[in-house]
């Protein structure tokens, strides 16, 4: 058996095993995880999480829904996909601002968490607070559904020359 088959009966037995033994919450983990993997659209984490991009007169608006894929122990939203969501609207923007020849990397992100994460969804808006040559900083705000800040950010990015392939 190759290997591809070999992951094929892997993934299936998986797949039975939480079927059959899995809690009414894993269901709908699993039932999460799978919708966002069939959109077959931008990165894997990002149809994880079904982010809803949008651009903005002020910048770009990420959109997730709040589920307990995304929770922490604590049932509320886990910074690490709080900090992920401000990551990739901050990324986004600076990459839809530069031109396609160019692209931006983090080289640091400094985030400070006011609210916990509860509700239908988060909203994260990231605008520019500079743009040069070199570098870009972006600022962003995450809200959650009821309008209540839960996070605040900075971020800057380098500008580098995109490898061509």
């Amino acid at each position: 058996m190759d290997g591809v088959n070999l992951l094929h009966e892997k993934v299936k037995k998986l797949f039975q095993q939480i079927i059959e033994n899995g809690t009414e919450e894993e269901l709908h983990v699993l039932e999460h995880v799978l919708e966002g993997l069939d959109k077959k659209e931008h990165s894997y984490i990002n149809r994880l999480l079904h982010m809803d991009y949008e651009i903005t007169e002020e910048g770009l608006e990420i959109k997730i829904p709040l589920h307990p894929m995304v929770n922490n122990p604590l049932k509320i939203l886990h910074g690490g996909i709080t900090a992920t969501v401000i990551d990739t609207a901050m990324g986004a923007l600076v990459h839809h601002l530069l031109p396609n020849d160019k692209a931006g990397v983090t080289t640091q992100l400094t985030i400070n968490y006011i609210a916990p994460g509860i509700g239908d969804d988060i909203i994260c808006k990231a605008r520019i607070s500079h743009h040069g040559s070199k570098t870009m900083l972006v600022n962003a705000d995450v809200l959650r559904s009821d309008g209540q800040k839960i996070a605040q950010a900075t971020g800057s990015f380098f500008i580098i020359d995109r490898k061509k392939t």
